[in-house]
């Protein structure tokens, strides 16, 4: 409760003086200047009158004056620790801490003392969240890497039974085994992109981007495989016309590689894919005619592929919108 008053008490010593100055100076000048008799003293009686006004008055604007400007201090010590808490300093996260006077240590100083142990415990929680989520990313790293050797170990030992006598049976669960290993290999290959773009190991270098040119290569990058597939491709590409982004060129490419690569693994009974670049309203399009994402993101774990592309087009401010039915997908990369 000592803490808690200093500033009532610190208003109550500004202005003691004021509180109690009034009768002083009343009762000083009726004992000086009072009146000898009730007769000849008109004109004391007027002097005292004048006196006393007078005091009051300047008495009266003292404390006006003095009211303010503690008020005022008061007023200006509150706004400069709203904006330090309001407006994070030098690109920070967090606010920078605010100066406290330890000698005074009033209630603004109380929460300012709050305030700084806040941003520390802030500090600190973001420092342990930091290095949790690198032992994560460096866990995840070291378990995609070590998992390698098994499977390729697996592989070979179906290689070398593919080449054995089996009963139809014995076929179907090596073919199985084949393409549980191809999936397994292609959920730890996301996993462990997904797990190096988050963490900073791809860099990010943006620049001015022609848009039709890098969805021209794409799609030549990956026409023979999905002809290879049997899939009919239509691509709508302008000639003459393009459009440009702030974009880093290998990361919408590695977007585009996953929107295809999706294409591959869970519309390829479709047959059939549709690749338009709309200049107008500078929008890439990809379609296909599959079973639609409710039916094939739990197979193959296109969830995590899905979340590198979200990730990349995120930093390049750039946003894709699906649209999936029964009668296959669509996705509409453009602006966010």
């Amino acid at each position: 409760m000592k803490q808690t008053r200093s500033l009532f008490r610190r208003f109550l010593k500004v202005h003691f003086l004021f509180i109690f100055l009034p009768p002083i100076v009343l009762i000083f000048f009726s004992t000086f200047f009072g009146l000898e008799d009730s007769q000849g003293g008109n004109l004391d009686t007027l002097n005292l009158l004048y006196i006393t006004l007078l005091v009051f008055s300047f008495i009266l604007v003292a404390f006006v004056v003095i009211s303010w400007l503690f008020f005022f201090r008061l007023r200006k010590r509150l706004t400069g620790l709203q904006e330090v808490m309001s407006s994070p300093a030098n690109g920070h996260s967090f606010p920078e801490p605010v100066s406290v006077q330890s000698d005074r240590m009033d209630e603004i100083d109380q929460l300012g003392s709050s305030f700084n142990r806040m941003i520390q415990q802030l500090e600190d929680s973001r420092k342990r969240e930091m290095e949790e989520e690198l032992l994560r990313h460096r866990l995840i790293a070291n378990l995609s890497h070590d998992l390698r050797t098994p499977l390729t170990i697996l592989r070979g030992h179906a290689t070398r039974l593919n080449k054995e006598s089996l009963s139809i049976e014995g076929q179907d669960s090596l073919a199985e085994m084949d393409h549980t290993i191809t999936r397994v290999g292609e959920l730890m290959d996301d996993l462990l992109s997904y797990t190096l773009l988050t963490s900073g190991k791809y860099p990010y270098e943006p620049a001015s981007t022609d848009i039709v040119r890098l969805v021209r290569a794409s799609v030549a990058a990956w026409y023979p495989v999905l002809e290879a597939q049997g899939i009919q491709i239509e691509a709508d590409l302008p000639a003459e016309q393009t459009f440009y982004w702030e974009a880093d060129s290998k990361w919408l490419t590695r977007v585009l590689d996953n929107v295809f690569q999706n294409i591959l693994r869970h519309a390829a009974e479709g047959k059939y894919a549709s690749i338009t670049v709309d200049v107008a309203k500078e929008l890439i399009i990809v379609a296909d005619r599959g079973p639609g994402m409710d039916s094939a993101s739990g197979e193959r774990g296109a969830g995590i592929g899905l979340s590198a592309a979200a990730f990349m087009l995120d930093r390049m401010k750039l946003k894709a919108d699906f649209t999936s039915t029964a009668k296959g997908t669509s996705v509409a990369i453009g602006r966010a």
